[in-house]
């Protein structure tokens, strides 16, 4: 057996402890790349993770901010069945509500029984809520119609609107809704039908009177589309009534239902554009054949195509007060209507991502 020098053996474990060490530092080498890989890379896709998360999703909500403001008509609460006005209010301020809108009637806290005092005390506790009154409005144009043939009923109109007018004042509101007149008035079965031209002539004095208190109050006589009434049946005919009286103090009072049977909101309000004073956003379905009341739904359960009408509000500029209304609060848990509304306008006016 041939047994090498001692200094070939010394050599050949000195090159294979060399060799031991080189390949641990390849390893070493090896194992830092591929973590730094491996931590850019977790890094890079939390980034991209986190873009992924602040990027809009049009699925939960409108990618774009509006600045308008959130309200709520008063027929949405169980009023006064079961709920006080006090609670309606401090309820629209939980629920997340910029405003309300009240209904002027002859019963109420909001009717001819009660006066400046009254409605004083009523928006000065809006205000301490941090509620601002959007607006008031009232069914009282249907039994007490502007242009009807009945002179004591139109008479009587009259003197209601410039009630509500004064009471709009009182609560700290300069938007009151008027229906100026109708042809027909499909669910009363006192209404005679007005000739069309008759009903145009009347509507346009009743407004003509009402306009010199309204101016002298600062509060606009917001004219509503109403499709079901026959009366202001396009936005030219409807640009053309306000444009009339030559006065800021005659505007548009858009409602989003009230068209949406055979005509579309997106397609009305390019063209009366900032005529627009006040909305309704009241949801609709073109599914249904039921063409009453019962028609209008919850908000987002219809077929309002919200992102268009979203989109044509914010090109003419409108930055006031959408309002909900609807006449069926719900009779199980009815706050449960008022927090979904809020819900569903956040989502609208693009509030939450």
């Amino acid at each position: 057996m041939n047994t090498p020098p001692p200094a070939l053996v010394t050599d050949a474990a000195a090159f294979q402890a060399a060799q031991f060490d080189s390949s641990l530092v390849s390893r070493r080498t090896a194992l830092k790349s591929a973590l730094a890989v491996a931590g850019a890379a977790t890094l890079g896709g939390a980034a991209a993770g986190s873009a992924l998360a602040a990027a809009p999703d049009p699925r939960r909500a409108s990618p774009r901010r509006y600045a308008m403001k959130k309200s709520i008509n008063l027929w949405a609460f169980p009023y006064p069945q079961r709920m006080t006005l006090s609670e309606c209010l401090r309820l629209a301020k939980d629920a997340g509500f910029d405003g309300i809108e009240l209904n002027y009637d002859l019963e109420s806290d909001l009717s001819p029984k009660a006066g400046t005092a009254e409605f004083t005390a009523i928006r000065r506790e809006a205000e301490r809520l941090g509620l601002a009154v959007s607006g008031l409005c009232s069914f009282l144009f249907w039994p007490y119609p502007l242009t009807s043939n009945d002179p004591e009923k139109r008479a009587r109109g009259l003197e209601l609107a410039g009630k509500m007018a004064q009471a709009a004042h009182d609560l700290g509101t300069e938007n009151l809704l008027v229906v100026p007149g109708a042809v027909c008035i499909p669910w009363r079965t006192d209404h005679e039908p007005v000739p069309n031209d008759v009903c145009d002539q009347r509507a346009r004095e009743a407004v003509g009177k009402l306009l010199p208190a309204a101016e002298k109050l600062k509060v606009h006589l917001n004219i509503e589309n109403i499709f079901f009434s026959g009366y202001l049946m396009t936005p030219m005919e409807m640009n053309a009534f306000v444009d009339s009286f030559g006065s800021e103090y005659v505007r548009v009072h858009f409602d989003t239902g009230n068209i949406m049977l055979f005509q579309y909101p997106e397609h009305w309000i390019p063209l009366l554009g900032r005529r627009i004073r006040n909305t309704h956003f009241k949801e609709f379905t073109k599914k249904g054949t039921d063409h009453s009341l019962e028609s209008f739904r919850p908000l987002l359960d219809g077929t309002t195509n919200w992102p268009a009408v979203m989109a044509a509000l914010d090109a003419v500029e409108y930055r006031g007060y959408c309002t909900f209304e609807y006449f069926h609060p719900y009779e199980h848990y009815p706050e449960a209507l008022v927090y979904q509304t809020s819900d569903s306008l956040d989502r609208m006016l693009g509030r939450k991502g």
